[in-house]
């Protein structure tokens, strides 16, 4: 059974907002690598990021230590 996406909740909200308003983002993993772009989507496991290069990584939500939109 697949999970879906629980729009009531304000971490999914906020992201959406950033994909909306295509926001640069900074995402860091547990390993330690810092990532940046634009949110493209997301589902209930993954988020997809677009970099400055427009490559798209798909980075699993448990892998993200926090995600901050970029000033």
């Amino acid at each position: 059974m697949m999970a879906e996406l629980e729009t009531g909740l304000p971490s999914i909200r906020q992201i959406q907002n950033m994909i909306r308003e295509t926001r640069e983002v900074e995402l860091k993993l547990i390993t330690g690598d810092l990532l940046a772009g634009k949110i493209r989507w997301q589902d209930s496991h993954c988020i997809s990021l677009t970099d400055q290069y427009d490559q798209d990584t798909i980075v699993w939500r448990q892998a993200i230590v926090y995600l901050k939109p970029r000033m």
